[in-house]
């Protein structure tokens, strides 16, 4: 935003806003006294963690909230219209044509039965009195700004069928479509992979060039925050704690909180800072695969016989070494993810997969009991993990119950271990789920996976859900615990910056194959392959001052995993660059 726009009347004038929740018939406050203005133009980022009160503000905005929460006191004055005051006729009116707003998750906001461009043509004809073809022209058209390729073809498609990255853009298109004044995006790109990422924050800024809508970004990616915002507000259990220019929060945060929050930032290059060996290479590793494939059969012709195969994983080979902690990085849909269910026997697999010596065998099902002995997972969603009908304490102990470990006394007794190992009390055993915050959840599914105290636990995303400052909290547990135990993890993520500061050793998967692995540094200081350098260059560095140094990489089309049968991909060879530093062809 320039000077001269400094000077002109803010078009969104927030002042002293509460917002509260009806409890018992009490009303409790979500967000209390809340000031900020917001100018034509400039992006203003709301901060802090989960609790913090930043999207009640936006959905108060937009005149969302649910039924048991109210704006009870101040103003939200559009252009000196008060949101607050307006009737719901007459907010329907102003959602799309003068404010809007891009949810966090688009394949929740999309309608799945629908197709794209019947619901873009929906959202211009409830604002604007043009016919259906006109309405379709504009939608096309939309999605071209957004440079969806072939936009055409994708009018015609439903939801399920793009990718994460293409279904945000289509919301992006769906909330600009009307030109509005003001344009809210709520965690827009909390959920997407980095280079996707970088790929929607660049679009958000050149479409916020050309049309001069204003942005409220509500986020806890402080990452994010440098590289897009104007101002910030920083805010806390409901308050403002701090808010001015960017580059200002970043160099002298004033409130301690935001100092903290700043301070649990992961950042690209520390972790080379923490000068660990890697564990050497053993004749024995921990897990080992061997040209491990995974495909899974769909379509089907005449007589009900598949057509196509999904390659999702193709001929994988490493090894996780004792006391070492092992990183898979991509994109969605290279295969992470499905390794980690091979690894566990949920999903069949070709080739051979070792843990602790004894091959993963699915047609067994002792054998796949005795390699949870060895082996447990920790999942991104804490809360899907755990039954919130089932006790936490119950919960942590119920391993040992499934196989046949001690009387309920000694599980009891296991359990209550774990739960102060892990940082909480004896007297949180008899609760339910629902009464923990997230990374205490979290921190619950860690205890239940050391019960059995397994050679490797395998850490799916489990920390890419949970505020910095959480984050953070799991991650030196996680280290503790690997340093006390002797344990080994493979650590599954798509966050560059928190891989680099945990892992000892990362391969890289672009489609199903691995395309660059090695030591963590030699990986993160000295990329190799294309893809590599990609996902590290779209990483958003947290310091105002490098914003637009990072050259901005083109949208480009993950190729189809998807082949008929009997055909698969090439496998592409890995050459040694030396010192074990292993590089596609």
């Amino acid at each position: 935003m320039s000077v001269a726009d400094q000077g002109k009347a803010p078009l969104l004038s927030v002042r002293g806003l509460t917002v509260s929740v009806r409890d018992r018939g009490v009303l409790r406050p979500l967000v209390a006294d809340l000031d900020f203005d917001l100018h034509p133009g400039e992006t203003l980022a709301i901060a802090g963690e989960s609790g913090s009160g930043k999207s009640i503000t936006s959905l108060a905005l937009m005149g969302l909230l649910p039924n048991n929460v109210t704006v009870s006191a101040g103003q939200m004055l559009l252009d000196g219209t008060d949101l607050g005051a307006l009737s719901e006729a007459r907010l329907r009116e102003m959602r799309g044509s003068r404010i809007a707003m891009i949810f966090q998750e688009p394949m929740t906001s999309l309608n799945p039965v629908q197709t794209i461009g019947t619901q873009l043509t929906e959202a211009i004809r409830a604002h604007e009195p043009v016919s259906r073809r006109k309405a379709r022209q504009a939608a096309t058209e939309a999605l071209r700004q957004v440079r969806i390729p072939e936009p055409e073809r994708r009018m015609g498609q439903y939801p399920h069928e793009l990718s994460g990255g293409m279904r945000q853009r289509v919301m992006i298109a769906m909330a600009l479509a009307l030109r509005p004044a003001l344009l809210i995006a709520d965690e827009p790109t909390t959920a997407l992979d980095v280079t996707v990422q970088q790929e929607v924050l660049d679009l958000l800024r050149d479409l916020q060039r050309e049309t001069g809508t204003a942005v409220i970004l509500i986020t806890h990616d402080m990452g994010v925050v440098a590289e897009t915002a104007d101002r910030v507000v920083v805010m806390q259990a409901g308050r403002m704690v701090e808010s001015g220019p960017t580059a200002r929060i970043f160099d002298a945060p004033r409130a301690s909180y935001t100092r903290e929050l700043l301070a649990a930032v992961p950042r690209l290059g520390a972790g080379r800072l923490r000068a660990m060996p890697a564990p050497p290479e053993t004749p024995q590793p921990v897990a080992r695969l061997t040209d491990v494939s995974v495909r899974f059969d769909i379509g089907a012709n005449l007589i009900g016989r598949p057509t196509h195969q999904v390659h999702a994983v193709n001929g994988v080979s490493f090894d996780i070494r004792p006391g070492e902690t092992f990183g898979l990085v991509g994109e969605s849909g290279c295969g992470k993810s499905t390794i980690a269910k091979a690894l566990t026997g949920l999903v069949p697999h070709g080739g051979r997969i070792e843990v602790q010596g004894a091959v993963i065998d699915r047609s067994s099902r002792a054998a796949r009991k005795a390699g949870c002995r060895d082996m447990q997972m920790v999942f991104q969603d804490p809360m899907a993990a755990l039954d919130p009908r089932m006790k936490v304490g119950d919960a942590v102990a119920e391993p040992l119950l499934i196989h046949g470990i001690g009387d309920h006394a000694a599980r009891q007794a296991r359990a209550a271990e774990l739960f102060e190992r892990v940082g909480l009390t004896r007297d949180q055993m008899s609760r339910y789920p629902h009464e923990f915050s997230g990374g205490q959840r979290q921190r619950i599914c860690v205890a239940r996976a050391l019960a059995l105290k397994p050679r490797l636990i395998i850490c799916d995303e489990s920390v890419s859900a949970l505020d910095v400052s959480v984050q953070a909290r799991v991650l030196t547990l996680l280290e503790e615990l690997k340093a006390e135990l002797g344990m080994s993890y493979l650590f599954i993520s798509h966050d560059m910056a928190v891989v680099e500061n945990v892992v000892d050793r990362v391969a890289v998967m672009y489609l199903g194959q691995i395309v660059e692995m090695g030591s963590r540094d030699q990986v993160f200081g000295d990329p190799r392959h294309p893809y590599t350098k990609r996902i590290l260059n779209a990483v958003p560095v947290p310091d105002p001052a490098q914003r637009g140094m990072r050259v901005p990489s083109p949208p480009r089309e993950i190729p189809s995993p998807i082949h008929p049968m009997g055909t698969r991909p090439a496998s592409v060879p890995l050459r040694d660059m030396g010192e074990g530093h292993l590089v596609a062809q």
